[in-house]
């Protein structure tokens, strides 16, 4: 059936965590009740990227991109937009430095002007739980190419041609770890797609299945068919409800479709998935965790080799790819391994997905060609910092990665270039600050994520990582000495030495950017007794500036242990009250005096 108008609405978990369900429902019952449900077909999309004007909606064909919609506004945008034909204005995007235009079209958006959506092509333009949609849009071609086309060697070099390399975070290239399945003689083979995606601040893949999920189907059947697998495990965390359950949806239309299951295509090929839902454990991301957890047993690593392409699941041949790196798979079939090397760098092909994210104007999902620059992303993209602050750093690579300062900023990401700025790709965490963060405060904070989630098997990460947050814990109290810098920097290097997997060979990561790019910060910590961006309690002090205190005890009032009251004294000229002061012995450093000071009398020293 044809309709004049399509409206989408994004459902993934931002905007559906934010009424995205309520105004799905309120814009179909207002069709429904104004008599023009004929007339429009309202539908649930994946992530559109912009997290940050959400909940969106946009209406085709003319492209308005509507952003923070409301349930309240469905009755206006049916009445308006679809019976009168007519935008409406004050929901439509608007850019930040023209605040008067309105832009209808996603082309006229700045966010969207620098990306190529090669992973997310499809989320945000289909109903992630209707199969037909997806077929609508090249789905399951790339799949009936590789069954009835090509064989498993041709399959094989066209992945070699493009240059793919894991997006998981170790970057090796995909061919091989197929090849390797290929070359074996066992009977039995399986495919693993990791979605166990853990990192502070990351939702790529997490959105990647909850906006086409179909895209991780097709690509683990081509891959199964490369090496000769008749079974693929998807381990996806629990905790991931939308995308477990609009995988499940997947699965099951593709088995009723014939994509999935026995005889595919009636080609004789069979391969079936099951969903293995993980517990929430980091160190499930590594892969021989990933595959013991899977098998039933304590997800701990493994030592390697033999690595899972060789002796893997239950000691058979197991290719095991993330969730991006297999929404690459179908269009690299489809379209050929050349027209994906044409994207990216020389040893970086294709397009990277990054949760933008922290002190960033317009924070979300952005895909990029690898080769853009760490400047481009966040200003050009992300609009800069918020609220007129200063650039401080960018992590990228989660808690295994480093801090990167503004002189990082042209730095073209690929895999190799990140490495060498003192970082690392991982799997797409980007986490932006401003001159208001600690840097001690945030290397700590991902010290104390990867502690937590270390699985205790190996002494190195273990102890070491326990260590060094002990260490920084004691810089950030006013204890340290100089000689930290030295300890942090000897367990550093015997973690990255011996630890069994890259949690541990990369926990100290963060500590070393602190070390290697804001020594003077570390410094001012250790020797001066300081916090320049004033967020370690136990150096700062608060006072309140006499001269422009009117007496008022609004700090007074809010302080929770009476640390504040009036001086005894007559008050200053031109004043009705005697200033107010605070004792620096009963303060807890909360902060409340200066949130409910009007004048700016209380500051931080």
């Amino acid at each position: 059936m044809a309709y004049k108008n399509y409206c989408l609405v994004c459902a993934g978990t931002g905007c559906h965590a934010n009424t995205g369900e309520e105004i799905y429902q309120e814009l179909v019952k207002k069709a429904r009740d104004l008599g023009v449900e004929k007339d429009v077909q309202v539908v649930k999309t994946g992530c559109f990227g912009f997290c940050e004007k959400g909940p969106i909606v946009k209406i085709l064909p003319e492209e308005a991109f509507y952003v923070h919609v409301k349930p309240s506004d469905a009755e206006e945008l049916i009445k308006e937009h679809i019976i009168k034909g007519r935008m409406v204005n004050r929901l439509l995007y608007k850019e930040d430095d023209k605040k008067t235009d309105t832009q209808g079209k996603i082309d006229d958006i700045k966010f969207y002007q620098k990306q190529l959506r090669i992973v997310l092509r499809n989320c945000g333009f289909i109903n992630p739980e209707d199969i037909e949609e997806y077929i609508g849009r090249e789905g399951y071609q790339a799949l009936a190419k590789a069954l009835t086309d090509m064989t498993p060697d041709q399959i094989v070099e066209e992945i070699k041609k493009s240059g793919l390399r894991g997006r998981g975070g170790a970057g090796f290239p995909t061919w091989m770890k197929w090849n390797f399945s290929k070359q074996s003689s066992s009977d039995v083979k399986y495919v693993v797609c990791n979605a166990d995606e853990g990192d502070p601040g990351a939702y790529m893949d997490r959105s990647t299945i909850e906006g086409d999920p179909h895209s991780i189907i097709e690509a683990m059947t081509i891959a199964a068919k490369a090496i000769g697998a008749s079974q693929g495990f998807v381990y996806i965390r629990a905790e991931y409800q939308l995308a477990v359950q609009r995988l499940e949806i997947a699965t099951k239309q593709a088995r009723e479709y014939g994509v999935l299951g026995k005889d595919i295509f009636g080609t004789g090929f069979d391969f079936d998935l099951e969903i293995r839902l993980g517990a929430g454990a980091f160190v499930c991301g590594e892969e021989t965790a990933l595959l013991a957890s899977i098998e039933g047993e304590r997800g701990i690593p493994k030592p390697r080799p033999p690595f899972p392409a060789v002796k893997g699941l239950w000691g058979k041949p197991t290719v095991i790819n993330n969730v991006e790196t297999y929404a690459c798979v179908p269009m690299i079939i489809l379209k050929g391994g050349e027209w994906f090397a044409s994207i990216g760098t020389e040893k970086s092909k294709g397009t990277k997905v990054f949760a933008l994210t922290g002190k960033i104007k317009n924070s979300g999902l952005v895909e990029v060609p690898m080769g853009t620059t760490l400047r481009d992303i966040i200003f050009a993209i992300g609009g800069g910092i918020k609220d007129g602050k200063k650039f401080k750093a960018v992590q990228t690579g989660g808690p295994s990665g480093g801090v990167l300062t503004t002189e990082k900023l042209d730095t073209p990401i690929d895999f190799d270039n990140l490495v060498a700025a003192g970082s690392m790709m991982g799997s797409g965490g980007m986490i932006v600050m401003d001159e208001e963060d600690c840097i001690v405060d945030i290397v700590r904070f991902y010290l104390d994520f990867s502690v937590d989630e270390s699985c205790g098997k190996c002494s190195p990460c273990r102890i070491g990582g326990r260590k060094i947050l002990n260490i920084l814990d004691k810089i950030a109290e006013g204890k340290g000495e100089m000689d930290d810098i030295k300890k942090i920097k000897e367990i550093s290097e015997a973690m990255k030495r011996s630890s069994l997997c890259a949690l541990g060979q990369t926990t100290p990561n963060p500590a070393l950017s602190l070390i290697n790019f804001f020594y003077d910060e570390l410094l001012a910590h250790i020797q001066d007794k300081k916090c320049p961006a004033g967020k370690c309690k136990n150096l700062l002090s608060f006072s309140i500036v006499r001269n422009t205190c009117i007496g008022c005890g609004l700090c007074a009032k809010k302080c929770p242990v009476n640390a504040i009251t009036a001086e005894d004294c007559e008050p200053l000229p031109g004043k009705k009250k005697p200033p107010f002061v605070i004792d620096g012995k009963k303060c807890i450093k909360c902060g409340e005096c200066i949130a409910a000071c009007k004048f700016k009398s209380v500051v931080k020293l």
